[in-house]
């Protein structure tokens, strides 16, 4: 026996489709609406449980009412190349009149009363002019707005011309800086130069003032060896005629 047609409309009909960027949670949104005169009961299913949170995933929908179901799809690294392989299954079936517990009858349902609908997954980026888009029209601009924004953008250009002077200001100082470290440098170079020129002049006259006092004690020292040697001699004379005499 064939199975039933599916008395829940689904929105969208056949494709769920995922926004990136996909760093975070991106959320799609699956309406379930039933037309009919009976409380059915549904279940979401998928074929990638742990890449999908759903929010209802199963429960009751009243006659003629409709209700939201949220699939988020969890983050993970989007590579176009790879094409989603990820189906929704929506799976229904028409609530008993005297129904009390809904698990006894998923448990209970013969196959052909089952009514399913599948809906696969896509994945897309938005593109550079969407997004420039976006971004425009989260912030309407008023008449208002746009003379308060000329008004406050006059004195960020002041102040912009006042940092662009105190940077001319200070590099200005820091070139003459720049310029005084340069001449105290020549400055100390020439000061070395000139030490250098004062030592080459004093290290001759120093070593000639060493050389004149090396003479000048080696001749004192020959002047008191000879006196030392005339002293002796004239006392072996004085001894030489004393001894005459005594004898």
């Amino acid at each position: 026996m064939a199975r039933q047609e599916q008395v829940l409309v689904l929105d969208p009909q056949q494709e769920l489709k995922f926004r990136g960027p996909f760093t975070d949670v991106v959320t799609a949104t699956l309406k379930l609406t039933n037309p009919t005169d009976r409380n059915v009961c549904f279940k979401v299913k998928t074929t990638a449980p742990r890449r999908y949170c759903v929010r209802p995933n199963s429960g009751i929908i009243e006659a003629g009412t409709s209700i939201n179901v949220s699939v988020m799809l969890q983050p993970f690294e989007y590579d176009p190349n790879e094409k989603s392989k990820h189906k929704f299954m929506v799976q229904s079936i028409l609530a008993p009149r005297d129904m009390t517990d809904m698990e006894g009858v998923w448990k209970d349902a013969k196959p052909e009363e089952l009514m399913d609908s599948k809906l696969r997954c896509t994945f897309e980026m938005p593109l550079e002019n969407d997004k420039t888009h976006e971004s425009e029209s989260i912030k309407p601009v008023s008449s208002s707005t746009s003379v308060k924004t000329e008004h406050s953008a006059l004195p960020k250009s002041s102040s912009a011309s006042l940092d662009d002077g105190e940077v001319k200001k200070i590099m200005e100082e820091c070139r003459q800086l720049q310029r005084e470290v340069q001449r105290l440098r020549e400055e100390n170079k020439q000061i070395r130069e000139d030490d250098s020129v004062r030592k080459r002049k004093i290290t001759p006259v120093a070593v000639s003032h060493s050389d004149t006092a090396d003479r000048m004690a080696m001749t004192k020292d020959e002047g008191l060896s000879t006196r030392i040697l005339a002293l002796c001699l004239l006392f072996f004379v004085i001894g030489a005629i004393i001894g005459k005499l005594v004898l």
